[in-house]
């Protein structure tokens, strides 16, 4: 853990102060998020060059066999934009940590709660201020 003081950690009325150790477990699974979303890119990565370095693959297919391999593709490649989502959000949480502003409503500016970044360490809003995002 980097500089992130635990007192400086914004809680909700009636929560307890942030502990090092619940920090620490915070920080641990985010980085083990950022490990499997690597993994998980460079594995789609490789498939799909490895699909379209091959020139062979699909010559004789039918309409329908191209048609499925194309949604197969598509869903993949899906995948790895969500993948890559993730990816991007666990690297803000920590930076977030190390500057000092994790558990900080983006929104507001009110503190997100410690029970909703422990189950979702990615949370950027307040139980609120995502309920209201959701209604748009």
């Amino acid at each position: 853990m980097k500089a992130t003081e635990t007192t400086a950690m914004p809680v909700l009325p009636g929560e307890e102060p942030w502990t090092r150790q619940e920090l620490a477990q915070v920080r641990e699974r985010l980085d083990d998020d950022i490990a499997a979303a690597r993994r998980e890119i460079r594995q789609v990565e490789e498939q799909v060059a490895e699909r379209l370095g091959d020139p062979v693959d699909g010559a004789g297919d039918d309409p329908a066999d191209t048609g499925a391999k194309a949604f197969e593709r598509e869903h993949e490649l899906a995948l790895a934009y969500n993948t890559r989502d993730l990816l991007a959000a666990s690297e803000r949480a920590i930076e977030r940590m190390d500057a000092g502003t994790y558990g900080v409503c983006d929104s507001c500016g009110r503190p997100i709660g410690k029970e909703r970044l422990q189950a979702f360490p990615r949370a950027t809003l307040c139980v609120s201020c995502k309920q209201r995002e959701e209604r748009r």
